[in-house]
């Protein structure tokens, strides 16, 4: 299964506990092939419109498509350990900057994922 989880700083609210699985840091700073493009969250946390968010999210499908295309491996691998345990992408949102986690890029790569591996179950947020 595949899903996504709340990365905190500081202490974890224990009416939120961390989910039990492979869980991964997906966010900017990393070097994970989910995470998305500084600039573009950047962007979308400077002006967290309607309209700033399609476009966030047109470009994050289009980088997602493009690193697909020229590297499908890593999905490949992400999907297959999906199907035998439960796997987690992780991301800080809600935030007070981004408070809605439909608006996440994790939740974005969901969608991604679930239409790229048919069989795969997504639970998406």
């Amino acid at each position: 299964m595949l899903a996504r989880y709340r990365i905190v700083r500081g202490k974890r609210d224990p009416n939120d506990p961390l989910p039990d699985g492979e869980r991964i840091d997906t966010r900017k700073h990393t070097r994970h092939f989910l995470r998305p493009e500084t600039a573009s969250v950047e962007a979308l946390l400077k002006d967290p419109s309607a309209v700033s968010f399609r476009r966030f999210a047109e470009d994050y499908a289009r980088l997602l498509a493009k690193r697909f295309a020229a590297e499908r491996g890593p999905f490949d691998d992400l999907a297959e350990r999906a199907k035998h345990g439960d796997v987690f992408l992780g991301c800080n949102c809600p935030t007070q900057w981004n408070p809605d986690v439909r608006r996440c890029h994790t939740t974005l790569a969901l969608r991604f994922m679930k239409a790229k591996y048919r069989g795969l179950e997504v639970r998406m947020p």
